[in-house]
């Protein structure tokens, strides 16, 4: 990972593009047990601080981080009673922007249970702090739980969360344009700060929200944060199709990878925007050894780790929280679910792993508690990078999201091993391109609206 030379991949204008999904309780849902992982890692700034700099050092484009707005007993979605607790994402974020310098920093932010104005606020100053860095994940929560910590009993329906999350999306990216670029004058001498006819109201006024504005924070050097989704059901592809900048998603198969890559391709143009400006990333959870064999064990290892209460939780949450487990024989099928309000395509998915596979309830955690129905590659450096090679060149994915099942040698084998190979096939960088999130994923600047106008100066002290 020395050379300096852009590789024939670069130069034809297209490589992989890789985040690194780094919860620091972990990814896995045993992996607080493994000896190597840190068992406080959740709380703990330093094993962060690491996890960035590791993820640096393997000139990954951002560092992505899922959040969660309610406690969540047992095993649930997010990775057992290690991540029962942790920081907020922005926060925590904002904390390491500055010990490093090219990383993008993915954070999660609710459309349900925060008001555009906040959003819109928060993840413009994290930019600012960054340097251009930030991206939005942006989600719309799902679990009753989260919807009892902010005022309501249930949580709101499918449809009405995604109707909600697009005028939110909408908001905050108006708000996002509330100064141009050169708005800021600053000059001393004249004693005028800005220009005031560079700076707009939002003035919006919807069904879920209204919003005056304009946003109290400038522009960044990207200009805006990029802007991240994770939804595969319809509605939450209608929405990726027309907000998302990045796409994160999960699929078992090549072919419904292919499927949703031109699906949401397709949608795009539709949405009058350029396909090339929308990238999905799969996820990846890879289990790394110098042999086969030695990545199995790697992956038996930690398998033994997984306490029963554990895996039939995550099971219960990834079916949509309409499943109770308890009773059934755990070496027996997985039993029908009743639909969800919640995560819809989660729960097809979790059901598709286990009727293609004939697994029982117990194989079936064991084999999703480390990717939660993202890929798991078990295999040497060479393998996992044909895998990565294979998705990309077939048009399956623009980039992965690495989901290290364990902390903090998962994530060295991947940076120190597969790495290597991925720029040894011509396929990842060897050096970041620019210093902007936006750079780095070759995603363009977003132009102000009123930037190509004219307007005469008006100034404010």
């Amino acid at each position: 990972m020395t050379t300096q030379t852009l590789s024939p991949n670069k130069v034809r204008g297209r490589q992989i593009r890789l985040g690194a999904f780094l919860p620091g309780g972990g990814q896995h849902v045993a992996a607080w047990r493994h000896p190597d992982h840190p068992a406080d890692g959740a709380t703990s700034f330093e094993v962060h601080r690491q996890l960035a700099l590791t993820a640096e050092r393997g000139l990954f484009d951002a560092y992505f981080l899922a959040d969660g707005l309610a406690v969540s007993f047992g095993g649930a979605t997010e990775g057992g009673s290690a991540r029962i607790a942790g920081f907020e994402p922005v926060t925590l974020f904002s904390a390491l922007a500055p010990l490093t310098t090219h990383l993008g920093f993915i954070a999660t932010a609710s459309t349900t249970y925060e008001e555009p104005y906040n959003t819109a606020r928060k993840f413009a100053s994290l930019d600012l702090i960054s340097g251009g860095r930030a991206g939005w994940n942006v989600v719309t929560t799902a679990t009753e739980a989260a919807a009892q910590n902010f005022n309501l009993d249930q949580q709101l329906p499918h449809a009405t969360r995604y109707e909600r999350a697009r005028e939110h999306v909408g908001v905050v990216k108006a708000l996002w344009e509330s100064f141009e670029d050169d708005a800021f004058l600053r000059h001393k001498e004249s004693g005028v700060f800005y220009d005031r006819s560079k700076v707009h109201a939002t003035d919006h006024v919807g069904a879920h929200f209204k919003v005056k504005g304009p946003l109290n924070v400038p522009r960044s050097p990207q200009g805006h944060p990029v802007i991240v989704q994770a939804g595969q059901s319809e509605d939450g592809r209608s929405l990726a199709a027309e907000t998302a900048e990045v796409i994160f998603t999960a699929h078992q198969h090549l072919d419904t990878a292919q499927a949703f890559y031109r699906d949401i391709k397709t949608r795009a143009i539709v949405a009058g925007r350029d396909p090339d400006h929308l990238l999905i990333m799969p996820g990846v959870s890879p289990f790394i050894g110098r042999t086969e064999a030695e990545a199995r064990e790697k992956y038996e290892q930690l398998t033994s780790y997984i306490l029963e209460k554990d895996g039939i939780a995550l099971l219960n949450a990834l079916t949509g929280g309409t499943l109770d487990l308890a009773g059934f024989d755990l070496d027996g099928p997985l039993p029908p679910a009743p639909p969800t309000e919640g995560m819809k395509s989660r729960q097809a998915l979790i059901r598709q792993i286990a009727d293609e596979n004939r697994f029982t309830i117990r194989e079936l955690y064991q084999w999703v508690a480390s990717a939660r129905g993202h890929y798991t590659v078990i295999g040497t450096p060479e393998q996992v990078a044909d895998m990565l090679q294979e998705w990309f060149e077939k048009e399956a994915a623009d980039g992965f999201n690495i989901l290290p099942p364990w902390f903090l040698t998962a994530l060295d084998d991947f940076v120190d091993l597969v790495v290597p190979e991925l720029q040894r096939r011509g396929l990842f960088r060897t050096r970041y391109e620019g210093r902007t999130l936006r750079e780095n994923l070759g995603l363009p600047f977003p132009i102000h609206p009123r930037s190509l106008a004219a307007p005469g100066v008006q100034a404010a002290e």
